[in-house]
């Protein structure tokens, strides 16, 4: 996998909007937490703009002008880094248009999550790191100082891959794995299967979130996965927060994922703080990664 360079001041930061409608408060706001880190804003022509079409799903733009300005950010050797605004849905329009050679060339971080995790599959196809990590909303609501914008500035400027600890869960199974760390938003990755983006895949340590997938649904795409050979195979398994899903009961969600790998013998942590949530960690997408779940806790650490 390939690291990125670390940015340094004066680097330009692209924003753009793959997927849906940004508030533009929010575009205002990365603008300005970006300026503060010490790096150029580079927004794109259709950022802040407004489409819908079929009545019903509402895109930032056309499918042509979010395809031109992510290519325009990704052919401009002076930009270091992509933010995706927010997510939504739209970010798998853009997929086929992507040349997974140019992205290697000239490898630079893309962050985002929820839809934005169709990019992340695309950047790993291209054997590019990438960061799973809240986004302008995010920089927006909180200053630079806060934990989350903390982390990754270090990451970007730095190259400090982080540690988390998480509190333990009943539904834990103990174990250690080390292995390649990928996932996501579960439905936009399950989405890309039987494609030349899928990441869901033996041997990985998959973490997984989701938002509006009511339990029936997500058991549908684990059982998906349990039929295709691939849940059982996994190293490790990190389940995220599943939110605004029918009564919001997280217990019934927990209840089922638990009884879904219950047959299975890799190390899996529940409650990790990945998701539609305040407290969204970065996860280094493509980097190594040790998970050791244990009774009093579980630990995950990223590495080049």
């Amino acid at each position: 996998m390939i690291i990125p360079p670390l940015l340094k001041p004066g680097d330009k930061f692209a924003i753009v909007s793959p997927s849906g409608t940004v508030l533009t408060e929010r575009v205002d706001g990365a603008v300005r937490a970006i300026k503060e880190w010490g790096f150029v804003p580079i927004e794109g022509e259709h950022c802040r703009e407004q489409y819908t079409i079929y009545n019903v799903v509402s895109h930032s733009a056309p499918i042509e002008s979010r395809r031109d300005d992510l290519l325009k950010a990704i052919n401009d050797s002076e930009v270091r880094a992509i933010m995706c605004s927010r997510g939504g849905y739209g970010a798998v329009h853009l997929l086929e248009y992507l040349d997974l050679k140019q992205l290697a060339r000239d490898p630079k971080w893309i962050i985002g999550f929820s839809d934005i995790s169709a990019l992340h599959a695309a950047w790993h196809h291209a054997c590019v790191v990438s960061i799973h990590s809240p986004m302008a909303k995010h920089l927006t609501l909180y200053d630079r100082n806060d934990e989350i914008n903390l982390i990754n500035y270090n990451i970007l400027t730095q190259g400090e891959f982080p540690t988390y600890n998480v509190a333990p869960h009943p539904h834990n199974r103990s174990g250690a794995a080390t292995a390649t760390i990928l996932g996501g938003n579960l439905a936009v990755l399950m989405s890309l299967l039987a494609t030349p983006f899928n990441i869901i895949k033996p041997g990985t340590i998959l973490f997984i979130e989701d938002v509006a997938e009511q339990v029936y649904q997500v058991q549908r795409l684990l059982y998906h996965l349990r039929l295709a050979g691939i849940l059982p195979q996994l190293a490790g398994l990190i389940v995220g927060q599943f939110t605004k899903h029918r009564g919001d009961d997280t217990t019934a969600m927990y209840d089922m994922i638990h009884d879904m790998v219950a047959p299975y013998h890799y190390p899996v942590a529940f409650n990790f703080p990945i998701g539609h949530i305040p407290r969204n960690v970065p996860i280094i997408e493509g980097s190594t990664a040790t998970l050791n779940v244990e009774n009093d806790g579980t630990t995950l650490t990223m590495r080049p």
